[in-house]
């Protein structure tokens, strides 16, 4: 199944342990397919250089460029034509939604309230890891 986790999935998803984690590590055993874009990876890279959290990554010993380029190798990297706005207090989840249009994902998993709040968008489920791993990863 074909799938756009959102920056906040991913960064929860590195550093702790919980539903993200469980998201990543389905797609290292090829159960998900996970994709992204240039501008997510971007934003993967920005946000885990924030300072709130260089005491966890030091703590295992890693660096966002090393997560991102990690990152960039297990998710399918897609290239979205156009960026439309959708999300009005937030334009960087549009390219989320771009990202899982040119996909073709069937679910985007997300925490932000913002794109939760759509329930779908063009068929696409928009899931939280916990129901996402509840509905799609437990069986």
């Amino acid at each position: 199944m074909k799938v756009v986790a959102d920056t906040n999935v991913i960064v929860s998803g590195v550093l702790w342990l919980g539903a993200p984690h469980t998201i990543l590590l389905a797609a290292e055993q090829a159960r998900v397919k996970l994709s992204t874009s240039p501008a997510l990876l971007r934003e993967l890279e920005g946000v885990l250089r924030r300072p709130k959290f260089a005491a966890r990554l030091r703590e295992l010993q890693i660096t966002a460029e090393d997560v991102t380029a990690e990152y960039a190798r297990l998710a399918h990297v897609v290239n979205p034509r156009r960026v439309m706005r959708l999300v009005e207090r937030d334009p960087a989840d549009d390219h989320v939604l771009a990202c899982a249009l040119a996909a073709r994902a069937q679910y985007l998993v997300s925490g932000d309230a913002d794109l939760l709040r759509l329930r779908s968008y063009r068929r696409i489920a928009i899931l939280s890891p916990a129901a996402f791993v509840r509905q799609c990863l437990t069986a």
